[in-house]
């Protein structure tokens, strides 16, 4: 078969599954075009993604801003690596920086690289800085968060299916109960070692967990009280997906009407991904203020291609996009009326229990357990119907439309999701 023949979904699919590795369990969907809300399959089909590759996609499929900057870059110049400096990296870690409200920006290219890079800038402030002992250091974590799938990071993960056989593991880590206070400020008060903090302030892999109001805020003081490190993993919740700029609210864009009874916290680590770049490219990068990111000398830490050319270009686009196009107020705005139009069926509804989250990342429960497949069969309905979503934890599925959507196709999807849902009553 020729590489550029046109193939059929399931040609598609035999491939993968032949040549790829069984890492991921897809919907039985082959995409080839998006635009905007819309992608379509090979056969023509044109569906709703309600996904948004995770977050990515927050600008909408193919942002002609976006790809126009990604073309005109990589026509220039795409990759130096860090051996020598760039016209383009400097700019970009500059608009981040005072977009997000930071000193400065280490960058990266994926979500569990970011993630690590905090890991390693937490550890060393802590020896450099704190006056840890080296090789001492603690950083607490939450219960079923998701950080991605590295070594170090699946060390401190609670997936079984994630972290097994795939040991030993990294030590370092203490583990508690999310959106729970006490539990952090015992953790704090019982080991004068930590260094930092980790948290999603919402864990999205969960099934769009959202803590407490005030959860945040207060977690934020307990670290102030002893010293540690407040690092937030925004690479899912970030870049005005909750309907504002930040999930943290830190810094935030958006209007204080998006805000109301949302803590105000800026978290002295910030970790983002995925939506920097609006899902054209990979691009990743940690936030801090120069008291911590000058822990980091040259040769401690780096990457090939983090902070290239084509990565400082289309970073910039994408979230001049999200400024512009006021994408965190629209992701408020059409979250709000979401909710309130699934919880109107929920209501008589025998097979969801319950709609969660803010801004634009949702998820529904449904009434099953988490090793049925109910869930699953309803993502193939709802793929039939028009719609893309994926299942989370079995009986979750998680709904995260881009940020683009207007009202009318966030009403016309909500009547293909009652739809669909009806079907299974």
């Amino acid at each position: 078969m020729a590489v550029l023949e046109k193939l059929t979904s399931q040609q598609a699919i035999d491939l993968e599954n032949k040549y790829g590795a069984h890492n991921y369990h897809p919907l039985p969907v082959v995409l080839n075009k998006g635009e905007g809300v819309y992608v379509w399959d090979v056969e023509g089909k044109k569906y709703y993604d309600f996904l948004s590759a995770y977050s990515a996609v927050n600008q909408g499929h193919c942002h002609p801003k976006i790809v126009g900057a990604m073309m005109e870059q990589a026509q220039t110049l795409t990759l130096t690596s860090r051996a020598f400096y760039n016209d383009r990296l400097g700019a970009y870690e500059k608009f981040a920086s005072e977009y997000f409200g930071f000193d400065k920006l280490l960058p990266m290219n994926t979500g569990a690289e970011a993630v690590e890079t905090a890991l390693k800038i937490c550890r060393k402030w802590a020896y450099e800085k704190k006056g840890i002992s080296e090789n001492e250091a603690q950083i607490i974590v939450c219960e079923n968060n998701f950080h991605g799938r590295t070594t170090t990071i699946i060390s401190f993960s609670n997936d079984p299916v994630a972290r097994k056989n795939f040991g030993p593991y990294t030590s370092g880590f203490i583990k508690i109960e999310y959106d729970n206070l006490k539990a952090l400020e015992q953790a704090l008060e019982s080991n004068a070692n930590v260094a930092g903090f980790l948290v999603e302030p919402i864990q999205g892999e969960a099934g769009v967990y959202v803590p407490s109001d005030d959860y945040l805020s207060k977690a934020k003081a307990l670290c102030e009280k002893h010293n540690v490190l407040f690092i937030a993993d925004e690479v899912q919740t970030g870049i005005a997906r909750t309907g504002r700029l930040l999930a943290t609210c830190g810094d935030c864009s958006c209007s204080d009407k998006n805000c109301s009874g949302t803590p105000n916290v800026k978290p002295d680590v910030l970790i983002l991904g995925k939506a920097l770049s609006g899902g054209a490219y990979p691009v990743s990068g940690v936030l801090a203020d120069d008291h911590i990111m000058e822990v980091i000398k040259p040769g401690n830490h780096g990457s090939t291609f983090g902070g290239n050319p084509v990565a400082a270009a289309v970073a910039v686009a994408a979230l001049e996009v999200v400024r512009d196009e006021k994408l965190a107020e629209n992701a408020f705005e059409l979250g709000e009326l979401f909710r309130s139009e699934l919880n109107e069926y929920i209501k008589t509804s025998n097979i969801v229990n319950l709609v969660r989250g803010k801004g634009l990342l949702n998820a529904i429960v449904i009434n099953d357990d988490e090793n049925s497949e109910t869930a699953w069969n309803i993502c193939v309905a709802l793929k039939e119907n028009g719609l893309l979503a994926k299942p989370t934890h079995g009986n979750i599925i998680r709904f995260a439309p881009p940020l683009v959507m207007t009202k009318d196709q966030l009403l016309e999807c909500v009547a293909i999701i009652t739809k669909t849902l009806k079907e299974f009553e």
